[in-house]
């Protein structure tokens, strides 16, 4: 087992994967699951469909993250492990049939994106889960016109269900990228920037490691000196920076010394660079996404969204795009 990290262990990531889809009481059963075959704890998303009794076909590609061939290796090893490796084929080309028999498409990476051409090939009682919440959703993954044309249900999921609970690690990896970059947390004064949702997860895990921690929904009005040791971004990705050219400044004048980590929301790295403002981490995330995965806490946060978003597809599904009123439409945050 050499080579990954001992909490990815297969056999673990096994019970965790039985253990979420019991929790969320997830029954795929009858539906051709359309979703990503990836590295690291992102193997078990096609695992879990299956899991729970879908068909599933898992689209891989090889990144920086792996070859298709080693994925596509790994997944199936994983995939036997837990027995349900005849449910699986993992493809690398997003080809028309296969997309014309999917019920269920997830947002996934690979499977991304969903423009209109794609989504003219679905069938009509066809759903797409996203693997998030709605409100943080992204343009680029979907194309929610030809979806609203051809009336094809898409929704978000409830990550703050219980049976899900994927906000309670933002605390984790909030500490994580800042020790990453070198602030110890305790003891440290932070800065929470945060427009969202995330911010009461975020404060609650950085003061439970010993910060002291002060929360605004975004740089304050006055321009006057404070010592922080991080100014921690989690502002909403919008059209342009979170941090531009302007606060970039303002933080150099205000905050001077203090280090700029990105948890989720752009940020004007040039700028930042040229007024003398460290940032991390050091490679910028594409625009939209999280500066740190959820993964970097371990599989468990993977398990339980992903998990979630294929609840979100069955309640879709089994509702033909229709969320009915009942407890399982709790898992569902609708667009």
């Amino acid at each position: 087992m050499s080579g990954i990290r001992p909490g990815l262990h297969p056999r673990r990531l096994v019970r965790l994967m039985k253990e979420a889809v019991n929790r969320c009481k997830l029954n795929l059963s009858g539906a051709v699951v359309l979703t990503e075959a990836a590295s690291g704890a992102y193997i078990v998303t096609p695992v879990l469909a299956a899991l729970a009794g879908a068909d599933v076909v898992a689209i891989t590609r090889t990144t920086k993250y792996g070859a298709a061939d080693e994925i596509t290796e790994q997944t199936m090893r994983l995939a036997a492990l837990a027995r349900v490796a005849s449910r699986i084929q993992v493809i690398t080309e997003k080809c028309a049939d296969v997309v014309g028999r999917a019920d269920i498409v997830t947002n996934s990476g690979h499977v991304r994106p969903i423009n209109s051409a794609m989504i003219g090939l679905l069938k009509e009682s066809a759903v797409i889960s996203l693997m998030y919440e709605a409100w943080e959703f992204r343009a680029g993954d979907v194309d929610l016109e030809a979806c609203r044309t051809r009336r094809i249900a898409v929704a978000g999921t409830n990550e703050q269900h219980p049976a899900v609970d994927v906000f309670s690690y933002l605390g984790t990896l909030a500490v994580k990228l800042l020790l990453d970059a070198g602030i110890a947390v305790y003891g440290s004064e932070i800065l929470v920037l945060c427009d969202n949702p995330f911010a009461p997860f975020l404060e609650k895990g950085l003061r439970g490691a010993g910060a002291r921690v002060e929360v605004a929904a975004s740089l304050p009005a006055a321009a006057q000196k404070r010592a922080k040791d991080a100014i921690l971004v989690a502002l909403r990705p919008r059209h342009g920076y979170a941090l531009g050219v302007g606060e970039a400044a303002f933080v150099r004048e205000c905050f001077p010394g203090a280090i700029v980590a990105q948890f989720w929301g752009d940020v004007h790295r040039a700028a930042l660079e040229a007024a003398s403002v460290s940032c991390w981490p050091l490679d910028p995330p594409p625009a939209g996404h999280m500066g740190i995965l959820p993964s970097a806490a371990g599989p468990e946060p993977i398990v339980r969204l992903q998990t979630g978003g294929l609840k979100v597809g069955e309640v879709l599904w089994r509702g033909r795009g229709k969320v009915r009123h009942s407890a399982e439409s709790e898992f569902v945050d609708a667009l």
